[in-house]
C-alpha cells in the first residue's frame, strides 16, 4: 500500500482465490473496460487495500482519483458497485463516514480503496462516475 490511515478500523477483507472480472464503467462517456482478476498478481499497484477496486483499477491503467494516496482520508475515490457488491468486503464505519461526503451517493456506493471483491460473484461492475476524475492533474 502507499500508505497507512493509523486512525481508522482497518476493514476485514477476503482476498479472492479464483479469477473473476470487473466492468469499469467510467465517466459521461460510459466507456466501459473489462479487467480480468488474477488473484496470483495481488497486489497490483501499491495504492488502497491489496485487492481493492482502486488497486486493481491502477494496475490495470483505469485511473480512479485518489487524493489521500488511497487510506481512506478522502471521499475521492467513490464508485458506485452495480453489480457483484455482495462479494465485497463491508464498508466499515470509517469508510461510510467518508462517503457521505462523496458527490451523487447511492446505496451501492463505495470508496474503491476500501471495497476489496473476494472472487464469489464471477462479474463485478463499477462505475467511476464522471465528477470524480481528477482533470487538473500533473503527469508524471
Amino acid at each position: 500500500m502507499a500508505g497507512v490511515n493509523p486512525y481508522i478500523q482497518k476493514p476485514k477483507i477476503q482476498l479472492p482465490i479464483r479469477p473473476y472480472r470487473i466492468k469499469f464503467i467510467v465517466g459521461e462517456t460510459k466507456e466501459e473496460r473489462i479487467v480480468e482478476v488474477d488473484p496470483a498478481k495481488i497486489p497490483y499497484d501499491r495504492t488502497g487495500n491489496p485487492g481493492s477496486i482502486l488497486e486493481i483499477a491502477l494496475g490495470n491503467g483505469v485511473e480512479i482519483d485518489h487524493s489521500c494516496g488511497g487510506v481512506c482520508a478522502c471521499s475521492t475515490c467513490h464508485v458506485i458497485v452495480h453489480q457483484g457488491l455482495e462479494s465485497c468486503s463491508e464498508a466499515t464505519d470509517d469508510e461510510m463516514d467518508m462517503v457521505e461526503q462523496a458527490r451523487g451517493v447511492t446505496l451501492q456506493s463505495r470508496l474503491a480503496c476500501q471495497c476489496v471483491p473476494n472472487g464469489t460473484s464471477e462479474l463485478v461492475v463499477v462505475e467511476v462516475p464522471a465528477w470524480n476524475r481528477n482533470l487538473v492533474r500533473e503527469d508524471h
